[in-house]
């Protein structure tokens, strides 16, 4: 069992997406171990980006995921880092595979409905930012 995060952007919880973008996680056989709403404040975003410091779109980005409320899950499941980054597909909607989360949903590069871990490193760093280990609820 590997463990994942994932966070339902601004873009896609004003657009009342939250449900449909869990059901398509769901439905490969994901499971959410947890869960919250949140407003994220600087201190988090920049953690969060910080692989991104001193890139060009890295205040964008900071900006852009404090703008409005967010989802954070943890998602558990076998390979389930690599089953999320199918899911959602690429970064830009316009480039990502027919079926995908950010192809079905995604507006924009900035837009694209769902940010996810790419590594276990990552999932377990993102994890950390987001969620304290007695909020997690799974066996892994």
């Amino acid at each position: 069992m590997e463990r994942t995060f994932v966070m339902i952007k601004p873009d896609a919880t004003s657009r009342g997406l939250i449900g449909k973008v869990i059901s398509k996680l769901e439905g490969e056989n994901l499971r959410v171990v947890a869960m919250k709403m949140l407003l994220v404040d600087r201190a988090r975003a920049e953690r969060l980006y910080e692989v991104h410091r001193g890139k060009p779109f890295y205040d964008g980005l900071v900006e852009y995921i404090m703008s409005g409320p967010v989802v954070a899950m943890v998602l558990e499941g076998e390979d389930a880092i690599a089953k999320v980054r199918r899911a959602i597909g690429a970064t830009d909607p316009a480039k990502a595979e027919p079926g995908t989360i950010r192809r079905e949903f995604g507006l924009s590069i900035r837009e694209n409905v769902v940010h996810a871990a790419d590594s276990p490193e990552n999932a377990r760093r993102e994890i950390e930012i987001f969620f304290e280990e007695s909020e997690i609820v799974g066996g892994s």
